[in-house]
């Protein structure tokens, strides 16, 4: 079967089980369908929590019944496109971030009338937090739940192994290397560290002239699960969009993107396609396999780490002398197509939303590795992580790094969105598998391209 027909197949599938349970009044209940895929959701232990959830809603109460829809992220774009387009859309999707909500923008309704309806509190809430769901023409579409600062995941037995300190667990201190030699944690320090934490088959490492890059065993670096606007970030926060609209790549992005082309196929310290995909590296889970030294993610790949607890996190190296942070936040949304039901729909609706982010919370955020958007409840977050992560993770470093965020996000809307991801998801096929490329070239290509998709 062809990997198209394949996707079909499961788009076709997933409809078939949403249509069969649209929102009906069964035993005098308000079905409320809760749309899960464009973002977390789909991993074992998230899966179980989130049907705890729907089950104590649903025995708590019995005016409303919820159900859940968990489709897989490769195919849930396309599936909620087509539930849309038929005019079938869920009530709520979530958790979604930017990313995930900006395919379907304008589509979201606004929860402006329903918290009025309803006498909801947000003062729960952080104005800033709150503002940050408002958007022209659309009103308030969300409600702060979640947010997932990035840093660097650091594997403390690797570290060990070759006699390295660990890289910095605090914003503005000096990386003290090997020989004792205090030096800027940039992105050139990471790189050489990464180099030195690379080793072949013979314990030979990238800095050495022996280094054998056929046979390497242990990288010591990967971009754990950053598409190519994450990865930049590294080097500054900016946007592929112009202010008229068009293409552009800022210079410090063009940077970025050469200075992780080499670190796969010149320098050798980062994992390519193929070898990410390998068994030896947890068939895409890199870190995890605890062959990778260091690995730039987000607070939300503790859902994902492994089972070895010998890692801690540690924090953003700079670029230029500016620290980014990239940042991650998700909530619940309510789709337009909810204006279309009576109020008594539309608040049942709300209610749901509010349970996912009030009530339900402590039990979601934990699977989904978010720290919560009411301040009050960071320590008791953490302290349940530590239950699972015994060996001490300096959580700090998450804390600090969300005084690091990009501005603007690298999540940022552009025109066009999902053709203008899938060309830029292209790009990041291309230069992780293919090996001699002229990067500037394929850097033109792209940004030329967008402008045509930009402005379709």
């Amino acid at each position: 079967m062809s990997k198209k027909l394949a996707r079909l197949v499961v788009i076709v599938s997933a409809l078939m089980f949403i249509i069969g349970v649209m929102p009906t009044f069964a035993q005098n209940r308000i079905t409320i369908i809760w749309y899960v895929g464009l973002g977390a959701g789909g991993q074992p232990q998230q899966i179980e929590a989130q049907n705890k959830v729907v089950d104590e809603f649903n025995a708590s109460q019995d005016r409303i019944q919820l159900q859940i829809q968990i489709v897989d992220n490769n195919v849930a774009y396309d599936t909620l496109a087509t539930l849309i387009a038929t005019g079938q859309a869920p009530h709520i999707i979530g958790p979604v971030g930017a990313d995930g909500s900006n395919a379907f923008a304008g589509n979201y309704l606004d929860l402006e009338p329903l918290i009025e309806a309803s006498g909801y509190d947000i003062s729960q809430f952080s104005p800033a937090a709150v503002e940050a769901f408002r958007f022209p023409g659309q009103g308030l579409v969300g409600l702060p739940f979640a947010t997932f600062p990035s840093f660097i995941y650091f594997r403390k037995s690797l570290f060990d192994e070759a006699d390295a300190p660990y890289p910095p667990q605090e914003y503005g201190v000096p990386y003290v290397d090997v020989n004792g030699e205090e030096k800027e944690w940039n992105m050139d320090t990471l790189r050489e560290l990464a180099m030195y934490l690379t080793v072949d088959a013979n314990g030979n490492d990238a800095t050495m002239a022996e280094f054998d890059p056929a046979s390497v065993q242990q990288w010591g670096f990967v971009s754990q699960w950053n598409e190519p606007r994450g990865i930049s970030t590294m080097f500054g926060a900016s946007s592929l969009v112009d202010e008229n609209g068009g293409a552009v790549l800022p210079q410090a992005w063009v940077d970025a993107f050469n200075w992780y082309y080499n670190g796969i196929w010149v320098d050798k310290f980062i994992p390519n396609a193929s070898q990410v995909g390998s068994d030896v590296l947890a068939n895409g889970n890199a870190f995890s396999s605890g062959r990778v030294a260091m690995a730039h993610t987000h607070l939300w790949y503790t859902c994902c780490v492994g089972d070895t607890n010998d890692w801690d996190i540690a924090v953003m190296p700079s670029h230029n002398g500016v620290t980014t942070a990239k940042l991650h936040g998700d909530s619940f949304r309510l789709m337009r197509t909810s204006a279309n039901m009576s109020m008594e729909e539309q608040l049942a609706a709300f209610e749901v939303l509010t349970y996912l982010i009030g009530e339900a919370s402590d039990e979601l955020l934990i699977v989904y590795g978010g720290m919560p958007a009411r301040e009050e409840d960071t320590d008791a977050f953490f302290a349940t992580l530590d239950e699972r992560f015994t060996q001490g993770v300096n959580w700090q470093v998450a804390i600090d790094s969300l005084a690091y965020a990009d501005s603007p996000n690298h999540e940022y809307n552009m025109p066009n969105y999902l053709k203008a991801k899938d060309r830029i998801g292209a790009f990041q096929s291309l230069i992780e598998s293919t090996p001699d490329l002229d990067i500037q070239a394929e850097l033109e290509k792209l940004v030329a391209d967008l402008d045509v998709i930009f402005k379709e």
